[in-house]
């Protein structure tokens, strides 16, 4: 009998398929970038909740690379059986499986020790596949022999906000499951069975590619799985804001192709975008378009923002997963067409918050519309800079008030079949100003690889050249944005829109 890890009884859980995947054709799998990101997130909050159940750093930390599963087991079983301190990572195999518990700690109860488990999870809450985690991870331990007292899972709180010097004390908020996990030992132990019968079958198990290919996990087997299925000309996905209940209705029609969906099951966005789709024609409301933006005069101004999030928070004062801006880009085109740019970046690694809230009302002056695209993300970011530096609430404020969003007007009066049902900024530009590329550009080209340079940048290690190169990158990335949206908006004001003279 093969032992199956936690992970591999979860991935069970998921599609039978996959773990069969896992365990006998493991060369086919192929990781997202957001997957191996999510991971890379996971070990950071592995390692602060280290610090902040053992403050003293007199625990035991087990290490499977180094001592081997063998060794791990049996240190684990030496440490439970006798130490009073936390220990992370021990092992337990039982039942024909294995786990390894992020937390122990030891309980004193009449009777002799006893031991507290503590799953940690990098989410802000809790989810029904963690429930699955924890009900195997805390079956394997008892069924390993360990005394088990009670069992949480800790999830990061996201209404924390850090006080600085490296004091986490609360970043971490715990859902006590014990009585519900020790109630699933019969339903866990039957998923092992099951699972036990999957990985010993000599061929693959036939399942249809669906909603589970990517609920809870995006699974790195979707692309092996789809390989023989026929791509639909025209898929459905290509209908924007399709809910969950349609598109589990096309599933079990068998419906995959725009061309056999009902008209009469769509919205009127839906509709257009399925008319234009099928006619390969641009749908275009250019005076519509232009009676949106008559009203705003100028100097106008064009925005961007470049922002990095940390599950961990590394300033003082922010919270896990807060949108912290480090760059923006600003475009200022006055009535004679004359175009100037304005940067702000900073890569020193101290929390640039306060720096960018002072140079955005500077570079923003007093009048003039200022546009962006998604005006929600920027002035959300906007709101929270003036709630963490009151003295400069009133001129961010001002700056908030002057905000025109281009994105309604890109919605409600463009649309071309290369959008494939998407009015982001990277679908729409391409489509209106074919001549601007983010191709061209040398390294970063999306907001994915803006926020992985950044975190580059800011690491101590990182060499002197290599963070000017950064530097160079992510102006060329940001200053692109802010030029994409003086072309936008150029686009959609038609005839009303000065020739661009360059100022710089």
């Amino acid at each position: 009998m093969r032992v199956l890890s936690k992970s591999r009884l979860i991935a069970f859980r998921q599609c039978p398929k996959r773990l069969w995947l896992e365990v006998h054709r493991q060369e086919l799998r192929d990781d997202s970038a957001g997957t191996l990101a999510s991971f890379q997130v996971g070990h950071q909050v592995g390692d602060v909740a280290r610090r902040i159940y053992d403050p003293e750093g007199k625990g035991a930390v087990i290490d499977v690379k180094a001592e081997g599963y063998d060794g791990a087991f049996a240190r684990s079983a030496a440490l439970l059986a006798d130490s009073q301190q936390p220990i992370f990572e021990a092992g337990f195999k039982a039942a024909g499986a294995l786990a390894l518990a992020d937390v122990m700690l030891p309980v004193v109860e009449a009777g002799g020790r006893a031991w507290r488990m503590v799953e940690v999870k990098s989410s802000t809450g809790v989810k029904d596949y963690h429930r699955d985690d924890v009900a195997v991870q805390a079956f394997i331990a008892r069924a390993a022999g360990v005394k088990l007292q009670s069992v949480a899972l800790a999830c990061i709180d996201g209404s924390w906000v850090y006080p600085g010097a490296e004091d986490y004390r609360g970043l971490l908020k715990e859902t006590e499951l014990t009585a519900e996990t020790f109630a699933r030992a019969d339903e866990v132990a039957g998923w092992i069975a099951e699972a036990q019968k999957v990985v010993g079958r000599t061929e693959e198990p036939e399942i249809a590619v669906g909603a589970h290919c990517r609920v809870p996990f995006e699974c790195g087997f979707c692309a092996y799985c789809n390989r023989a299925n026929p791509k639909p000309e025209h898929p459905v996905d290509l209908l924007p804001g399709l809910s969950a209940a349609l598109r589990s209705r096309f599933f079990t029609d068998g419906i995959d192709d725009l061309r056999a969906v009902p008209d009469e099951l769509l919205s009127a966005k839906q509709g257009m975008v399925k008319r234009h789709t099928l006619a390969g024609t641009v749908f275009f409301d250019a005076a519509g378009a232009a009676a949106d933006l008559t009203a705003h005069g100028f100097p106008a101004y064009f925005l961007d923002f470049e922002t990095i999030q940390f599950a961990v928070p590394i300033w003082k004062g922010t919270r896990p997963y807060q949108q912290l801006p480090f760059q923006f880009s600003l475009h200022v085109l006055a009535e004679s067409g004359t175009l100037a740019q304005r940067a702000f970046l900073d890569l020193s690694g101290d929390d640039p918050s306060a720096a960018f809230a002072a140079a955005l009302i500077a570079a923003c002056g007093a009048s003039g519309p200022i546009f962006v695209y998604n005006a929600g993300f920027e002035t959300a970011r906007v709101r929270e800079l003036a709630g963490r530096y009151p003295g400069l609430a009133e001129p961010l404020a001002a700056i908030n008030a002057r905000v025109v969003d281009l994105l309604p007007v890109a919605r409600n009066r463009y649309y071309h079949p290369a959008q494939r049902g998407s009015w982001s900024i990277k679908a729409v530009l391409p489509a209106t100003v074919p001549e601007l590329s983010y191709e061209a550009l040398a390294g970063v080209k999306d907001g994915a690889m803006a926020m992985s340079v950044y975190c580059e940048a800011i690491r101590p290690d990182t060499t002197a050249e290599r963070r000017r190169e950064i530097e160079r990158q992510l102006l060329a990335y940001c200053r692109l944005d802010t030029f994409g949206l003086v072309r936008l908006w150029q686009f959609f004001n038609g005839r009303n829109a000065p020739a661009l003279q360059d100022a710089e």
